[in-house]
């Protein structure tokens, strides 16, 4: 049942994250995501094989409690921008917000459910299950896409604020950017639990506050 419910929440999870930035790019002045037909929640046009499945489903059968994805980069013009710095920080920033803002609305619905529907019956342990995997990967993938290391969203609001002289190979970095944080989590001896250190805190935080309503 926790695969079934894991996998569409995980794609709609990054299927928002991905939607954010296309929304705000066109706000920023740039339609190329818009024109692409980026701009919706129909799963499908945002879906990378690698990213979206294969990766998810990986870690989900190894010994771990970290799982994320992602989805097709939403491809921008900065030239469009209106302000070439602080547009792409907003554009950057928007999945991670948007992914934040997901992790609160679920907590508030998993204190609807503990106040009206405790003992419920087999849909309400359903629903609180979703529920807290939803908020789970939600925070997981907002902690994750902060890591200031490109491609990551964190690693493009990094760049506006290093020094001229190394944004270029900052950003050739990036051609590696992934490899070099799945080695840090995996292959350095408590890089996962890093990571998932303010995970656990804000989650933690989320349970406390439904508990408050059951």
């Amino acid at each position: 049942m926790e695969l079934l419910l894991l996998v569409p929440i995980l794609i709609f999870s990054v299927v928002f994250h991905e939607v954010a930035h296309a929304w705000v790019a066109r706000r920023e002045g740039d339609p190329t995501a818009d024109e692409l037909g980026r701009i919706t929640l129909n799963p499908f046009p945002h879906l990378d094989l690698v990213g979206s499945v294969v990766v998810p489903l990986v870690l989900y059968a190894l010994p771990t409690n970290f799982l994320f994805g992602w989805a097709k980069p939403v491809p921008v013009n900065p030239a469009n921008y209106r302000d070439p710095k602080w547009s792409d920080i907003r554009v950057s920033l928007a999945g991670i917000v948007v992914n934040l803002a997901l992790a609160a609305l679920l907590t508030l619905a998993g204190a609807v459910l503990a106040a009206f529907f405790g003992g419920g019956g087999a849909w309400v342990d359903v629903a609180g299950q979703a529920i807290m995997l939803g908020i789970f990967l939600n925070l997981i993938l907002a902690i994750f896409n902060l890591i200031p290391v490109p491609p990551l969203d964190g690693g493009h609001v990094a760049y506006h604020f290093l020094p001229v002289g190394i944004r270029d190979r900052y950003r050739e970095f990036g051609r590696f950017g992934i490899l070099a944080i799945l080695a840090f989590l995996f292959l350095i001896p408590g890089g996962v639990q890093i990571l998932l250190f303010p995970v656990q805190v804000l989650m933690d935080a989320s349970v406390a506050f439904i508990r408050l309503w059951s």
